[in-house]
């Protein structure tokens, strides 16, 4: 078990006040989008770390791993699209919503790349960094 490190804490609260800061009005941080990329590095360092105890102590397991990435980001990620799709439905104009709609099927399969082919979302980068942590690099 690691234990904890308040620097990586400190460097996840600065990434994340970038995004939101550049979502406010992306004037104020023009590169404030950098803070998914620090989140990602951070990530992968953390999940790398607890992988590398896991092997070195002979307990590793590839189904292990992701079922407890499935218990952690699966209950979420539902919800968030569960509540969009409800605001969606009171808020959006019917066409709106439909692309929506469109949207959160595609999300909840983790397909997010087809329906937003132009766009590098989160749901995009999950199975990427669920390869990096495992071998290291993008195969």
């Amino acid at each position: 078990m690691m234990k904890y490190r308040s620097d990586i804490d400190g460097l996840r609260a600065l990434a994340v006040l970038s995004v939101l800061i550049f979502h406010l009005n992306s004037d104020w941080l023009p590169g404030g989008f950098i803070g998914v990329d620090v989140f990602f590095v951070i990530s992968g360092f953390l999940i790398s770390h607890i992988i590398k105890n896991e092997v070195m102590q002979g307990r590793f397991s590839f189904f292990d791993f992701y079922k407890r990435r499935i218990r952690r980001i699966l209950p979420p990620l539902y919800i968030v699209l569960l509540f969009s799709l409800l605001a969606g439905f009171f808020l959006l104009l019917p066409e709106d919503f439909d692309r929506l709609f469109s949207s959160v099927l595609y999300s909840s399969a983790f397909l997010a790349n087809q329906f937003f082919p132009k766009t590098v979302a989160i749901l995009i980068l999950l199975p990427m960094k669920s390869r990096y942590c495992i071998f290291g690099r993008f195969p």
